[in-house]
């Protein structure tokens, strides 16, 4: 018998109307007045401008590999893996950039960081357009990794600081999206720019990407500049009254069933500088950070076919010959892989949250589709697809491994919900380190795995991603097994306190309505 609402229909189509109608999207049903009002301005606010930055972001990086293709080999005379080198170096720049620009997130109002960032950005992409040899790329790329480093665990601190859990993931997924939109367009923009202006003024197709890319971005930091509204707590932004900044501030604190506890294991509520070495003992020695920078390690190789644009080597590298096909395929049909991640990265994102923020399903998929995706290439290499199959097997699979950035918005969301009890700069921290230990690893895993020379099959890189993809699936086990755990603990925490109970240990009562402890860093 189907569960039934009360009213004739089935419970479940209750919740999917609940879901995706209702003017506020709380996981408890306390609602506060004028709250929908304020979601739909952050909403427009925040998510434009972080929308186009990362959309920018990433039409930046994957131009490279665009312009790479599309005659900048030729032209500078790349040998070897001199196009990993330069990877490496954006990562290596994006690496040592993560953890200071979210710590400078506390120092400096995002409504100026995040702007000037896309500023010095701008500027160094725009100068791409003037190198003579890949050695100028590769010093470009480390600085204009730094600035970069500021976008993606920049905007998943401010996400995770204005949204509530059942909010959260919806809002990760579209602001993922827009960066593989920019994977997407990119495709496209390069091969609309090499046959319109290839030439023009002396300059080659390629050349005219970088020029464009660059000024694009000058416009939308300025917009930024003019209304990014920070975090609840520091917002001055016009279109926001004051009860409305109230608002923002007590509705992500106002999550009952959770638990009020921000701070320490304990419940201690010092506050501990974050250029402290006390204060990197209490991150480097709680589970969250192992937990969710382990997790994203893994987790990041298992996007390596498509960030490393090994669809597009394929194709570049094919079998029956360098001029197999044209550059304009060469651009346009790598697009359907981040096309594909756009599709799955919002359907997940949307699910796990109408489930109650099970992110954790996601790591199961991924799993299976590394496995899958990498025996379907092995496949196609060792001749055991009917003949002439071959490279649809390889464009089929490529496409599928897709799917996998679905892994991006889930697994910060996931992050940002285990710690939403701890203080904003812990929080803001873990988020950076999980950023920072999946490039680190990826500046050395791309060369020896996904380097150009290995083209087209790339055997010992599907090799790996078989043994990543087991490796996430455990993983995700054993860390949603410690974010339910944790979250136990909370519950009974709260439920004690609201009791007049002592903390488990205490020899003392709380005070009067048992928030001792419990709200000490709200």
């Amino acid at each position: 018998m189907v569960p039934s609402d009360g009213g004739g229909g089935p419970l479940w189509t209750t919740k999917l109307k609940e879901y995706f109608f209702a003017s506020n999207h709380h996981h408890h049903h306390h609602h506060l007045p004028g709250e929908g009002k304020l979601v739909r301005k952050i909403d427009f606010f925040i998510l434009t401008f972080c929308c186009l930055s990362y959309f920018l972001n990433y039409l930046d990086r994957t131009n490279l590999s665009n312009a790479y293709i599309s005659g900048m080999k030729e032209d500078l005379s790349f040998r070897g893996d001199q196009l990993n080198q330069i990877n490496t170096c954006f990562t290596l720049g994006y690496v040592l950039g993560q953890i200071p620009c979210n710590l400078s997130l506390h120092y400096i109002r995002p409504r100026i960081f995040f702007p000037a960032m896309m500023v010095i950005w701008a500027g160094l992409t725009m100068i791409t357009a003037s190198v003579s040899r890949p050695e100028h790329i590769m010093g470009i790329r480390f600085f204009q990794g730094i600035a970069e480093s500021s976008t993606f665990v920049g905007t998943h601190y401010i996400l995770g600081s204005w949204y509530t859990e059942r909010e959260l993931g919806k809002r990760s997924g579209i602001f993922t999206a827009s960066g593989l939109a920019g994977t997407m367009i990119g495709g496209f923009i390069q091969s609309g720019i090499y046959t319109s202006m290839d030439g023009r003024h002396g300059l080659r197709g390629w050349r005219w990407l970088f020029v464009i890319d660059g000024i694009i971005t000058l416009p939308v930091a300025g917009y930024g500049w003019l209304v990014f509204p920070d975090t609840p707590g520091e917002t001055e932004v016009w279109y926001l009254t004051q009860r409305e900044r109230e608002m923002a501030v007590e509705r992500v604190r106002r999550l009952p069933e959770k638990g009020q506890q921000r701070g320490g294991e304990e419940g201690q509520g010092e506050k501990i500088s974050p250029l402290s070495w006390g204060f990197a003992k209490k991150v480097l020695g709680s589970w969250e950070w192992w937990g969710f920078v382990v997790l994203w390690v893994i987790a990041g190789e298992t996007e390596s076919f498509s960030t490393n644009a090994l669809l597009a080597l394929f194709l570049k590298s094919h079998p029956a010959g360098e001029e197999y096909y044209t550059v304009q395929q060469l651009n346009d049909y790598p697009t359907g892989v981040p096309a594909v991640g756009i599709v799955s990265t919002l359907f997940f994102a949307t699910l796990t949250d109408f489930l109650g923020g099970k992110r954790w399903i996601v790591g199961y998929f991924i799993g299976i589709t590394g496995i899958c995706t990498s025996v379907m290439i092995l496949a196609a290499q060792y001749g055991l697809v009917r003949e002439g199959r071959e490279t649809a097997v390889v464009m089929a699979a490529y496409y599928w491994a897709g799917t996998v950035y679905a892994c991006q918005a889930t697994f910060f969301a996931w992050a940002n919900d285990a710690m939403r009890w701890r203080e904003p700069v812990f929080r803001s921290v873990v988020l950076a380190g999980m950023n920072l230990g999946s490039n680190a690893v990826n500046a050395w895993w791309s060369i020896v795995f996904y380097g150009a020379s290995m083209a087209p099959f790339f055997t010992r890189g599907m090799y790996a991603m078989i043994a990543t993809s087991v490796a996430l699936a455990v993983w995700t086990a054993g860390l949603s097994y410690m974010t339910r755990r944790h979250e136990q603990k909370l519950t009974t925490r709260v439920t004690d306190a609201e009791d007049g109970k002592p903390p488990e240990g205490s020899s003392s009562r709380s005070e009067p309505g048992g928030e001792k402890g419990i709200r000490s860093e709200l």
